[in-house]
């Protein structure tokens, strides 16, 4: 999944060079780039990339990169601009802090980078270039406070009692009101095996485990950072943490229910099969009688997917926003 074309990040870094942008000698670490993007003219062997999101970092890693998802000190420090100004404003106080003396900031326009420039020229000297609609800029961290930008643990007060977030996270201030509906209408008891998928920070998660029956609960999250959220409240020795693309995911033995809020964007493009694709993974990790709950929103066209996948079907609530399915018995389908 990508949020931007590959080239013009590879653009302005290359405009940049031809402009008498100089990198300091050796390794270059790159924070949070996405799947297809390019580097060059840089050296992918100078290059660490740093990408918590699943599916990026294993295509990155195909792709030949060395990947990982936590950030070491290098000379030079790119951070890869994302859309949510606490989140982008947290990167770059972490570049800052890991930086030899070089901390470099690409992204679109649409991501808020002029605004960031801006921000950072009250406590910085910048250069800059612009290019394909977007910038590149960097600056010498070295003796300046970005304290006030650094990423700050917070805590939301849920019915569950506090739970752990963190900026860039989906729902990071707040329960999704589509998850809470969810959790609103699970029933009282819940089969033995269970699996949230798409768990995030863990709010599902939670509710599933409020419940009476289950034995075992398989919390299935692509972004690591909302794992690590997750494992700092929720503690139930029932609950098993899996770094995973939720479409992809595989266990031995089948689950008895499933409990799921999919996404459908990536950045600001709605992408319904996304959706599409949790159902059909549901289908196949639920065993002949299992059960699935899902909420989405009402638009969202995901009614024929889950006739095809399960012989039943019931819609438990819905209004203007939301609708919340309850699907048994998953259909075989051939792969």
């Amino acid at each position: 999944m990508t949020l931007a074309t590959p080239a013009p990040r590879a653009e302005r870094l290359a405009h940049a060079l031809a402009q008498g942008l100089v990198l300091p000698e050796g390794r270059v670490t790159v924070l949070r780039p996405h799947a297809g993007e390019a580097f060059a003219p840089l050296d992918m062997a100078r290059l660490h990339v740093v990408q918590g999101f699943r599916p990026d970092h294993d295509a990155l890693s195909a792709a030949g990169f060395s990947v990982g998802v936590t950030a070491q000190p290098a000379p030079s420090v790119l951070v890869c601009l994302p859309r949510a100004k606490e989140h982008a404003q947290g990167l770059i106080a972490e570049a800052a802090a890991l930086a030899g003396t070089m901390v470099l900031v690409d992204g679109q326009k649409t991501d808020g980078i002029d605004s960031i420039l801006k921000a950072l020229r009250k406590r910085v000297p910048v250069d800059s270039v612009s290019k394909a609609h977007g910038r590149l800029l960097w600056f010498d961290p070295r003796g300046v406070d970005f304290s006030d930008w650094a990423a700050k643990p917070r805590m939301i007060q849920t019915e569950f009692g506090p739970m752990a977030t963190a900026p860039g996270l989906f729902s990071a201030d707040a329960v999704d009101p589509a998850s809470r509906m969810l959790a609103e209408l699970l029933p009282a008891e819940l089969p033995a095996r269970m699996a949230d998928f798409g768990a995030g920070w863990g709010y599902l998660s939670a509710a599933i485990l409020s419940r009476r029956g289950p034995e075992v609960l398989h919390m299935v999250e692509a972004e690591h950072d909302a794992l690590a959220a997750a494992r700092q409240t929720i503690t139930d020795p029932r609950a098993q943490f899996h770094w995973a693309d939720a479409t992809s995911f595989r266990l031995p033995d089948a689950l008895g229910g499933i409990v799921m809020n999919p996404p459908f964007h990536v950045g600001r493009a709605a992408r319904p099969e996304l959706g599409l694709a949790f159902i059909a993974a549901a289908a196949r990790a639920l065993g002949t009688r299992g059960q699935l709950w899902l909420v989405a929103n009402s638009h969202l066209p995901y009614a024929q997917a889950l006739e095809d996948r399960f012989v039943h079907l019931s819609v438990l609530a819905e209004d203007n926003r939301f609708r919340v399915w309850h699907a048994k018995q998953p259909r075989k389908v051939k792969p």
